[in-house]
């Protein structure tokens, strides 16, 4: 064929053809948790093959599963046993007829690669940004100094050092209350412990503001923290976009997605868990622009507010891979998975036109992270919401984990599991937000 996937076999989905690859790559995934699933998933629906996946623990969306194949290597997630693994993983490889594509499903995964690439690419495809460039992206405080110079709107920020901290000096906020607090590395953050611990704080009071600084250097956190001007309104102002840019340095695709209702667990705050397809040229149009000015390569995934008070969408952060919630790109037909393999592998994309993913009515499906209650439940009442339950009247909708081809009585369990911790922790947490 002239795609470069070769033969057709049918879909169990009915008796659409699919088209799948005759042995010219690999997939390694580097990760356990719902991106990892996800993207097996996308990988899995091009090939019809186990995707191989290493991590350093077994995290529930990918638990008694007959897609993905994930072998643990305790402290794979840090150097030098990252290092030292990913060598003997590469031998393993080095022989294959096959391109093998490398892809990290967190934050530190694909730095790590980012970090290694010169090594790793000897081997693997590691469609990833250097790591010069990924360090400063990575980093929120030196991404608004970069969106400073593309003229990329974000809120108003302040930032607190460890040293000013521990200078005794008193932090007051210039934006008044409530708050946004978070750290600015991301990365580190992922080893930092302590109750009360969130990905984001939303701070009400001086007070508390004074009580979680403490908490956070007090408990080995370096880097620095980001006070911002927290954006009125509730979890539907909220629009995440993910993109795909080639190794010539070219977007050629983005999906934009409307957030309709976040998880309100402390450990998950941020995380979305209903997304509906929405489009929006003048964001592509921007983060295009961007992303081709500084050399970008590989997955990107911005999260972002609009902001009624200027009428501006603003930035939080960029992240150097796939969103948790990126399969909302694949659910709506652009297979996440296939952008790389057309890239690297079957060389189709350099004179292809950027795909902008649409929010065509009777096309596009919702994509939730929750059981449908929770989401009819505690999703505010709009006239996106109303699109969202139509689609759902209509079964234009799908999860990540969830997958008819991959269900198994274990499985089946885990996923009752995982919604019936859903149900408890909006219960015990989701407080509606009056914005």
């Amino acid at each position: 064929m002239a795609n470069g996937y070769g033969r057709c076999t049918r879909s169990k989905k009915g008796n659409q053809l699919m088209e799948r690859p005759v042995n010219n790559f690999t997939p390694i995934l580097l990760g356990s948790d719902f991106n990892a699933y996800g993207m097996a998933r996308a990988f899995y629906e091009i090939t019809g093959r186990r995707v191989q996946a290493y991590a350093s623990a077994t995290l529930a969306p990918t638990r008694f599963t007959n897609i993905v194949n994930v072998e643990i290597i305790p402290g794979f997630s840090e150097d030098p046993v990252f290092i030292e693994s990913m060598r003997k993983i590469a031998k393993k490889y080095q022989d294959s007829d096959e391109k093998v594509i490398l892809l990290g499903m967190g934050d530190g995964y694909a730095e790590l690669i980012s970090k290694h690439k010169e090594e790793l690419s000897q081997t693997f495809v590691c469609p990833y940004i250097d790591y010069d460039l990924l360090k400063q992206l990575n980093n929120k405080e030196r991404f608004y100094s970069i969106c400073d110079q593309y003229n990329l709107p974000y809120p108003a920020t302040k930032f607190i050092t460890k040293a000013q901290y521990e200078s005794g000096e008193t932090f007051t906020s210039p934006f008044g209350f409530p708050v946004a607090l978070k750290p600015a590395d991301s990365v580190e953050w992922l080893d930092i412990h302590f109750e009360g611990r969130k990905k984001a704080f939303r701070i009400q009071s001086q007070a508390e503001l004074d009580d979680v600084i403490a908490k956070i250097y007090d408990n080995g956190y370096t880097s620095d923290l980001i006070l911002q001007d927290f954006i009125p309104g509730d979890d539907s102002n909220m629009r995440v976009l993910n993109a795909y840019v080639d190794q010539n340095h070219q977007v050629k695709m983005m999906c934009l997605g409307h957030p309709l209702l976040e998880d309100p667990a402390p450990s998950a705050i941020g995380n979305y868990v209903a997304i509906l397809p929405e489009f929006n040229q003048e964001i592509y149009d921007t983060v295009k622009k961007f992303l081709e000015s500084i050399d970008y390569v590989g997955y990107a995934n911005f999260d972002m507010k609009y902001d009624h008070r200027d009428g501006k969408f603003k930035l939080f952060e960029i992240n150097i891979r796939q969103g948790r919630s990126s399969f909302f790109v694949t659910l709506n037909g652009y297979n996440l998975a296939r952008w790389v393999v057309d890239d690297y592998v079957n060389n189709t994309l350099a004179d292809m036109e950027p795909v902008y993913a649409n929010d065509v009515i009777e096309n596009r499906k919702l994509w939730l992270g929750v059981p449908v209650k929770v989401f009819k439940k505690y999703a505010k009442d709009n006239e996106e919401k109303k699109a969202a339950l139509d689609l759902i009247n209509r079964d234009q909708y799908g999860f990540t984990a969830v997958y008819d081809e991959d269900m198994n009585f274990k499985r089946s369990l885990l996923i009752w599991w995982m919604n019936h911790n859903y149900v408890k922790n909006f219960r015990k947490y989701f407080k509606e937000n009056k914005g």
